[in-house]
């Protein structure tokens, strides 16, 4: 339900907005704004990309990567409510990207959440590591044993 009243009550705070800011600006000036704002959109969303690629290539070694990971899709989000047209999104989208706001939202989505961070070694080529073989024996068979037998929807 939620989710139907936000998609029904978006594009008319949209429309709303759209009709407040053309009776104050007039309507080439908003309509510039609409554009600017999507190109800004555009423009975070491709600097993004390019972080992205810098992180991949292990350029950005001096920032954790997941406070990286996170700080870029906040930008990807917000870049991509810049793009939507629409001056409510727009704002959503330059909030989600002021770092304080980022800040925020990050402490209160970690709440709870811990993180183990995992070292293997590798020495060389080779890989250190136990293994197990299990050959199908007797009491293995194709059929499903009756406790893991799937069955039908009951007709009474």
């Amino acid at each position: 339900m939620p989710v139907l009243l936000i998609l029904v009550l978006l594009p008319l705070l949209e429309i709303a907005l759209f009709i407040a800011v053309g009776g104050w600006l007039g309507l080439w000036p908003t309509l510039s704004l609409v554009v600017l704002g999507a190109l800004a959109g555009v423009l975070i969303l491709r600097g993004q990309r390019d972080r992205a690629a810098l992180m991949m290539q292990g350029g950005l070694r001096h920032v954790a990567p997941g406070t990286l990971m996170a700080h870029g899709a906040f930008f990807v989000v917000g870049g991509i409510l810049l793009i939507m047209p629409g001056f409510f999104t727009d704002a959503l989208g330059l909030i989600l990207m002021l770092p304080p706001v980022q800040r925020l939202m990050l402490r209160t989505l970690g709440k709870g959440v811990s993180v183990t961070t995992v070292h293997a070694r590798r020495q060389g080529d080779i890989i250190d590591g136990e293994y197990e073989v299990h050959e199908p024996g007797p009491e293995d068979s194709t059929q499903a044993r009756p406790e893991h037998r799937v069955e039908g929807p009951h007709r009474h």
